[in-house]
């Protein structure tokens, strides 16, 4: 007589264990589910399905107030800083360049055409520099440390030069000569036997430039009426007379570079400085406090997110045998904490840095504007992520990530293009069009006639000394209008449409579904449905369960 399998206590003991087997695998898949539904919901479904307070959504909004907030207030100092800055630069300019318009030729300042324009300019900086404080209307002294007037001649060697019978003959290395005239000297009679020296006879057949250079100090009083302690500058200001060309015309440069300072020693005496600057450093702590928790929230996020990406990986290993594709993969990244991270990042170092200027203990503006401004830029981005809750901005949100790819290998391609023009013109219209001089200036005359500005200028201003220049540059800007606005743009534009109609196509039919989809299809998620009470804050968030389809694409 034959004994049923499951009568004998080694087949009962196999399928007890079996049965046990798949229970546990079925309430894994069950509890994985869950997980990966309540991972994918917006915050106001989160609310409701488990009464999770949001709190990242509430700390980014606090954040946004803040940081643009902190942002106005340096900006509004920072410019007080320019515009002194700028201001000085002009006055300089007027006191110490002989005959200056207030207008820059070109990329220069102004220009001269005699020797002896070219000796009274080189003196009146001296004789300006000598009497600054009874000229400047400003709060500038002298340097002290690094005292004095710097002049440097730089010179062809020898040679002899006769342009009536083409001779020439000269050494092409250079020497420099310097003199040095300090505030005390220019005062006594040591100044006029330097002035009356030879190093003033200028020979300039074989003069290449003459530079002059000096340091002068300043205090910025008007951030004291913005309730801001005042700054000390340094300007370390160059004359430069330019005679490389030998062309009977010498280009004059006025440089200077501005170095902010901590001032030494400062009293200010029935005023609210020090009470205001206390505020703004603690507003500034408090900003650093936010970013900081923001960032905790934001990195456990995403380690968070990262765990169950393996767990999911491993149960679809262990059950389906095969691996999950990338994508499914990509979807557990979320862009968006990344750009918050990196945003929370850059907006600490600045607000440090941001304190350490207010203290007067750092002068880095220009690193400290570049941190909080890139910061700004990406807080307010990152509002894009909470719009594409609602299925109108979605739509524009996945646009952009569609047609993104496709606009970067577009670009390569017609920036291949771009540049053969770019050298094209550089090389050919350079001596005959000034916005064609440098590889630079033909790059962003380019970019502007494919948008449109400037054309009939670029066209009218090419000189018609060769004609058969003329006739190449209007070939040359006709084919490169026509195939930029005409093609180019039109295919460009087409692109980001075409991957427009797509998302409204999937958005009609349904979305390509992965392995990540049809795992959570057939999943309900009734348990979390049966609370309906709203966040009281965050009700406009309710989505359609209609939509839940678009949770899936970050």
């Amino acid at each position: 007589m034959e004994i049923p399998l499951k009568s004998l206590p080694g087949g009962r003991a196999a399928g007890t264990g079996n049965t046990m087997t798949q229970s546990d695998l079925d309430l894994r898949e069950t509890a994985l589910k869950e997980d990966l539904k309540f991972y994918f919901m917006n915050p106001c479904e989160k609310y409701r399905a488990r009464h999770q307070i949001p709190w990242k959504l509430a700390l980014q909004i606090l954040k946004i107030l803040m940081v643009t907030t902190q942002l106005v207030f340096f900006g509004l100092s920072n410019q007080l800083v320019v515009s002194f800055k700028e201001e000085n630069i002009v006055a300089f300019k007027h006191i110490f360049l002989k005959g200056y318009s207030g207008t820059d030729e070109d990329d220069y300042s102004c220009s001269i055409y005699t020797q002896q324009d070219a000796y009274d300019s080189i003196f009146y900086v001296i004789n300006q520099y000598r009497h600054l404080k009874n000229i400047s209307l400003g709060t500038l002294g002298y340097e002290h440390e690094e005292p004095g007037l710097k002049i440097c001649k730089q010179q062809y060697k020898r040679g002899t030069m006769l342009p009536s019978n083409d001779t020439l003959n000269i050494d092409v290395s250079t020497e420099t000569e310097c003199i040095l005239l300090k505030p005390k000297e220019l005062i006594g009679k040591k100044a006029e036997l330097k002035l009356n020296s030879s190093f003033f006879n200028l020979e300039f057949y074989r003069l290449i430039q003459v530079e002059i250079s000096f340091k002068l100090k300043g205090i910025a009083l008007q951030t004291i009426h913005a309730r801001e302690l005042p700054d000390c500058y340094a300007f370390q200001n160059t004359i430069t007379f330019n005679n490389r060309a030998h062309s009977g015309k010498i280009k004059i440069y006025f440089d200077s570079d501005t170095d902010i300072q901590e001032c030494k020693d400062w009293h200010i005496f029935n005023s609210v400085l020090q009470k205001n600057t206390q505020y703004i450093l603690a507003f500034d702590g408090f900003v650093i406090l936010s970013c900081l928790a923001s960032l905790i929230l934001c990195t456990r996020s995403i380690v968070l997110a990262w765990r169950l990406q393996k767990r999911f990986v491993d149960f679809f290993l262990e059950k389906y045998k095969r691996c999950v594709c990338y994508s499914d993969r990509l979807e557990f990244l979320n862009g968006w904490y990344v750009l918050v991270i990196i945003s929370d990042v850059m907006t600490i170092i600045g607000s440090i840095l941001k304190m350490e200027i207010k203290a007067k203990n750092l002068t880095s503006y220009d690193v400290c504007s570049i941190l909080l401004g890139t910061s700004t830029l990406f807080v307010w981005v990152g509002v894009i992520r909470y719009l594409g809750y609602f299925q109108t901005y979605n739509v524009l949100i996945l646009t952009m990530q569609a047609s993104l790819p496709k606009v970067l290998r577009f670009c390569c391609c017609a920036g291949m293009i771009y540049l053969g023009y770019t050298f094209c013109g550089w090389i050919v219209l350079g001596p005959y069009h000034e916005k064609f001089e440098d590889l630079n200036t033909v790059a962003e005359c380019l970019f502007s006639l494919v948008n449109g500005d400037d054309m009939f200028a670029t066209f009218a201003q090419i000189q018609q000394k060769s004609s058969l220049v003329w006739m190449f540059s209007r070939l040359y800007l006709y084919s490169f209008i026509s195939l930029f606005i005409y093609m180019i743009l039109s295919l460009f534009i087409a692109l980001i449409t075409d991957s427009y109609d797509t998302i409204k196509k999937y958005q009609q039919s349904g979305f390509p579904v992965t392995d990540l989809h049809e795992f959570l299809k057939d999943h309900s998620s009734a348990g979390y449905r049966k609370d309906r009470t709203s966040f009281p804050f965050l009700c406009c968030c309710r989505r359609q369960q209609s939509d839940d389809n678009l949770i899936l694409i970050n």
